[in-house]
């Protein structure tokens, strides 16, 4: 499709190069139609919102309604009050998070993890797949099938706070689990033997599912 590629140029000139001409101290990221543009002060981000909605306005677009905003990054250091405290982009839902320093010091920064839609969704695919049905196949045609997928999540989402793909690894798990009661007669009608087996495998073949890094990281 030619639309989004012309949308993008669009956008590349209406926007990116107007922001890079005129507020060369004010960085942003784009990606299609969503920008992030930082800001130091609320009175800065409030006048910025303006000139946007005043230039898009010239160019025969504007703001989208519900998805503009301005958010406060809060963490250790910024520690004021503002209703709007994280948003998200590309998958990712940036707030203040819990942090340690390689001195195993805690501390609050303001970061990004796997946002709560890009977690269902995950959770959807897997559904998708529909594995206690998948009998035919064995353990290992699985682990071939699913891992392009799971890797692609854990080097993508797993950039930031890995923990957060527990979720997603255990629902995977536990269909693992209702693949192997249907899959092998002695494991029928116990889902606690089924998940005994899987925990099994996962200790003699750790890198057989690429998500077990995260479900079934070592002692």
């Amino acid at each position: 499709m030619i639309s989004p590629l012309l949308a993008n140029l669009f956008l590349h000139y209406a926007l990116d190069v107007w922001l890079k001409r005129n507020y060369p101290n004010n960085p942003y990221e784009r990606y299609a139609d969503d920008e992030l543009v930082h800001c130091r002060t609320l009175t800065e981000a409030k006048e910025m919102w303006v000139a946007i909605e005043r230039r898009l306005a010239e160019c025969g677009l504007k703001l989208h309604s519900e998805k503009t905003k301005i958010v406060y990054c809060k963490d250790g250091q910024r520690k004021l009050a503002y209703h709007n405290k994280e948003f998200d982009f590309l998958g990712f839902t940036f707030r203040a998070r819990r942090a340690k320093t390689r001195w195993g010091k805690m501390f609050t920064n303001f970061s990004p993890a796997i946002s709560d839609k890009a977690t269902k969704d995950a959770r959807n695919t897997i559904r998708t797949w529909c594995l206690p049905k998948c009998t035919g196949h064995k353990v290992e045609e699985l682990a071939q099938i699913i891992n392009p997928i799971t890797r692609g999540w854990i080097g993508y989402y797993g950039s930031f706070y890995k923990s957060k793909l527990a979720s997603i690894f255990w629902q995977l798990d536990y269909a693992l689990v209702k693949w192997a009661e249907k899959k092998y007669k002695r494991l029928k009608g116990s889902r606690r033997n089924a998940t005994k087996w899987l925990k099994r495998i996962a200790t003699q073949e750790p890198t057989m599912f690429a998500h077990w890094q995260i479900t079934y990281q070592p002692k």
